[in-house]
């Protein structure tokens, strides 16, 4: 069981009471926890006094992190006390033979490059002979009230609201397993990745191909001049027939054809200045660099390495990508000059600096949180500084002002929080995003 202060460790608002109904979630994931949970305590009656507990509101906030889930029980004592439900973590060679196994289902993986986490991921656990829900056993309670009943109430609730958290997120299902999101996704592109590239060296490898797609031929049109043995442009020609059995030194060592001779090179330009096509060099090799990253970005996702498609940039937004991208420290005093919104740019690039597409939205779009979204992060927030130490906070849309502070974090679409310090009456980004809020403000306070 991990000791409860992993960096990954994730808050979230406690659960209001309940009154009557379901205490299982409504998604397949949630239900499927609570099912296993029921599986590995099949006492009818600590189960019926935890779905009581659960929907009673006596749990404080919940910690999720790897090998854990925990929260604090308030009963009328005079302090309240801990509950703790531990699950194994799963060993690295556990994870890297899920993946290797998700990598051979093409629909669970990019439902999970797009931040899905499928019920048919299970197959494939069971197919690598891992354990992503609890097993017999597997689930380790701890609880402070001193109860006697193996589990005692406290845990069980604590498990059935662990799976209402599962309806939101079910991808916290990895995290109590030992993977947070962003790493179990990296290491799936890892995957994918070393696949795409076994495969294209099998198709590349003149030994295992056939002799139709190495090139060798039966007579001397197969091979034609100009051409190597193996069909290849631009290597000495043969002078006669070459079949499949002919060995390469005597292949080589007939007599080549000699090469014709070469073009001229065009006359330089007049004045020695301007270029033959009017277009200056410097930009030219600028936009083929570019031209060529953009081209790497693309296979990658197409490969899965990366997790989105890349979408097309509009004028502004390109603007300030070469500006905050080229090595060129006179372009972006160049791109001032010459685009519509001269004053933003340097803003924006600061922007897309630290946090990319994603960064320069989050600086020029104001949106509403979703309300989950917004009681996590009030959570979060609660219970990483006291209550005295804990800035007071002005909340508008997605922007977190602490105003005494000259400072403010903004919520992305991304689910990160990107920090800012007011320079002048102005915002500007202030560093890289984070997904967890406190880590986020704790940066800034800092620095």
């Amino acid at each position: 069981m991990s000791d409860g202060h992993d960096d990954r460790a994730r808050g979230f608002a406690a659960f209001p009471a309940r009154k009557g109904g379901r205490v299982r979630g409504r998604s397949w994931w949630s239900r499927a926890w609570a099912e296993s949970m029921e599986d590995g305590w099949p006492e009818e009656e600590p189960l019926k006094k935890g779905r009581t507990v659960a929907r009673s509101g006596r749990l404080g906030p919940l910690t999720v992190g790897p090998g854990r889930v925990a929260a604090q029980v308030h009963d009328g004592a005079d302090e309240p006390y801990t509950v703790v439900l531990g699950l194994p973590e799963l060993a690295e060679e556990q994870w890297d033979a899920l993946w290797e196994r998700t990598a051979d289902r093409p629909t669970e993986t990019e439902a999970l490059l797009a931040g899905e986490l499928p019920p048919d991921l299970l197959e494939a656990a069971e197919d690598a002979r891992v354990g992503l829900l609890p097993g017999y056993g597997e689930l380790e309670p701890d609880c402070g009230c001193g109860e006697p009943d193996h589990p005692c109430a406290h845990a069980v609730a604590l498990g059935y609201q662990f799976s209402w958290l599962l309806d939101e997120e079910p991808q916290l299902l990895l995290l109590v397993r030992g993977r947070d999101w962003p790493t179990a996704l990296e290491e799936l592109k890892s995957a994918l990745l070393l696949r795409a590239m076994s495969q294209g060296a099998e198709d590349d490898d003149p030994v295992t191909g056939d002799a139709e797609d190495v090139g060798v031929a039966g007579d001397a049109e197969d091979v034609g001049a100009g051409t190597d043995p193996a069909g290849r442009p631009g290597a000495a020609p043969t002078a006669g027939p070459v079949s499949a059995g002919t060995p390469a030194d005597e292949a080589y060592a007939r007599p080549a054809v000699p090469l014709p001779a070469l073009p001229p090179l065009p006359a330089p330009p007049e004045d020695g200045t301007v270029p033959v096509t009017g277009i200056e060099a410097d930009p030219l090799k600028r936009l083929v660099a570019d031209a060529a990253v953009r081209a790497r970005d693309l296979l990658a996702y197409i490969l899965g390495a990366a997790g989105e498609p890349l979408r097309p940039l509009g004028r502004w937004q390109d603007t300030v990508r070469i500006a905050a991208t080229h090595p060129d420290p006179r372009v972006p005093a160049r791109l001032r000059d010459s685009c519509d919104r001269p004053q933003e740019l340097d803003r924006a690039v600061e922007a897309w600096r630290w946090g990319g597409a994603a960064g320069l939205t989050v600086l020029e779009e104001a949106w509403q949180p979703g309300g989950p979204d917004v009681t996590r992060a009030r959570a979060a927030l609660s219970t990483g500084w006291e209550d005295e130490e804990l800035p007071e906070i002005a909340v508008c849309d997605n922007r977190w002002t602490l105003s005494s502070r000259g400072l403010q974090l903004r919520y992305g679409r991304d689910g990160r929080w990107y920090p800012y310090r007011e320079r002048s009456g102005t915002w500007w980004p202030a560093g890289p995003p984070a997904h967890d809020p406190v880590l986020a403000l704790t940066d800034l306070l800092g620095g």
